[in-house]
């Protein structure tokens, strides 16, 4: 029987980046600040937080930015002690994280549920959460979305939580959709009658859209095994978990609790909202930038 441990992690960041070009032609998308940290390590954090501490990043080429921003670097801690620079050592506190950080490649791009398969032999039979690299969840990304899906997974006898989010009924055609059984209460466990990836206009059966966080049993690998590659060949994620559906297992998703927000850093508009606010919430220099954005709306 898989074992009800839930401590690993599994964090995709192979995905090349191009809706976030010229920024992204030489760093991941995953490095590219918000406020004062790289997006990658607020969703390590989360992890953290969340008593996930066996980390696995699934990388491509070009992503070798976000295991050396993991690592060690005793020459930097040396120059800043030297330096009496005490207050950029806090800073590096994340180097010293009990989290064990594992990496692997996903050698093509072939879809979400390609890379989860990277995970199996990581996974073993236990089970483990999927956080996408490009997205930041909550306020200030203090998001209780995964600490929510933990408490659940662990109390019911599920094969999946999905996290979603409500987004604009025009805009459903850009998502994997959720098909609700019942009532939907932010913050709650629904079933789920189905997926749909990116259905077609109009036909979407909620206003529910995946928000980036699953937690999955082993089953998962045995549905991305038999799932047949699709568009471009690729394995897509929401193929597999349909797969469970069908199959009889119980598949739960949960709606991002009230006040919560995701930030896709594969975009610019969203990446942009997400600076402002880490920015204008800053607890050093938030002030500052909310007396410079008020006298810069005043004046344009």
């Amino acid at each position: 029987m898989p074992s009800l441990s839930l401590h690993n992690a599994v964090i995709p960041v192979a995905g090349l980046g191009t809706r976030m070009l010229p920024a992204t032609k030489s760093q991941p998308k995953e490095m590219l600040p918000v406020g004062k940290k790289p997006v990658v390590q607020y969703i390590v954090e989360e992890l953290e937080r969340n008593n996930f501490d066996r980390v696995l990043f699934i990388t491509g080429a070009g992503k070798t930015a976000i295991e050396n921003h993991f690592d060690h670097d005793p020459n930097l801690i040396r120059l800043l002690r030297e330096g009496g620079k005490e207050e950029l050592l806090a800073e590096l506190e994340f180097e010293r994280s009990g989290a064990q950080f594992f990496y692997t490649r996903q050698k093509t791009q072939a879809g979400l549920g390609d890379a989860i398969l990277h995970a199996e032999d990581f996974a073993g039979r236990e089970a483990f959460a999927v956080a996408l690299g490009d997205s930041i969840l909550g306020r200030h990304a203090q998001s209780q979305t995964l600490s929510r899906m933990r408490e659940a997974f662990l109390d019911s006898s599920c094969a999946a939580i999905v996290a979603f989010e409500r987004v604009p009924a025009n805009e459903t055609h850009q998502y994997g959709i959720a098909f609700p059984e019942g009532e939907v209460v932010p913050g709650e466990t629904f079933l789920l009658r189905d997926v749909i990836e990116k259905p077609a206009r109009g036909e979407a059966p909620s206003d529910l859209a995946i928000a980036a966080r699953y937690i999955f049993s082993p089953l998962i690998f045995e549905a991305l095994h038999e799932t047949k590659p699709g568009k471009g060949g690729e394995i897509q994620l929401t193929d597999a978990i349909r797969l469970l559906i069908k199959g009889g297992e119980r598949v739960l998703g949960m709606a991002l609790p009230p006040g919560e927000t995701r930030y896709d850093i594969g975009n610019f508009s969203s990446y942009y909202e997400a600076f402002l606010e880490f920015a204008l919430t800053d607890p050093e220099l938030g002030p500052q930038m909310r007396d410079f954005a008020r006298k810069f709306l005043e004046s344009n």
